[in-house]
């Protein structure tokens, strides 16, 4: 008897050992694993976040006058007809656009709101304020013009805001 547990209880302590050490090596390993995980999944969301910070600059460059008007044919057509375009322009970048929001502060989509809105505002004023003669010309120039005079703009405001976040998101 005195035999057998001569040779059980070191085949005991010995196992209870190597248990011991194995458990905590892959409670270790699976931490390492969890951990290169994080790392690539935040890795892969910075990613999807810059790329959505990118499309928002291009949604803001678009959507000014100067931009809007370079793309659009303005001969044989009225100042009505350019306008509709122009803010149909403006409306189907920011749908186009829209699922970005997910990705950027709330302040930031809100500025982005409002130079859409200041945009279309903007267009429409100032093809009510044209004089009846005025060409879809007339009106182009006078938008890029007064755009231009604005100051600082909803645009800007904007761009400034994203540039921000895009520098502590790399930081």
């Amino acid at each position: 008897m005195l035999q057998i547990l001569g040779y059980t209880i070191p085949s005991i302590v010995v196992f209870t050992t190597v248990w011991v050490v194995m458990h905590y090596y892959y409670k270790n390993e699976e931490k390492k694993r969890l951990i290169e995980t994080n790392k690539q999944s935040r890795k892969e969301i910075m990613q999807t976040r810059l790329r959505a910070y990118e499309r928002l600059s291009l949604l803001l460059e678009r959507t000014e006058p100067e931009h809007l008007l370079a793309d659009t044919d303005i001969t044989n057509t009225d100042i009505i007809s350019l306008q509709q375009r122009l803010l149909r322009t403006v409306r189907q970048e920011f749908d186009h656009n829209l699922s970005q929001q997910i990705y950027v502060s709330d302040d930031l989509w809100d500025k982005i709101i409002v130079a859409r809105d200041e945009m279309g505002a903007f267009i429409s004023t100032m093809a009510m304020e044209m004089p009846k003669d005025s060409t879809a010309l007339d009106y182009a120039k006078v938008l890029i013009t007064a755009y231009k005079q604005n100051g600082v703009t909803p645009h800007q405001n904007a761009m400034n805001l994203l540039k921000q976040e895009v520098r502590e998101l790399l930081q």
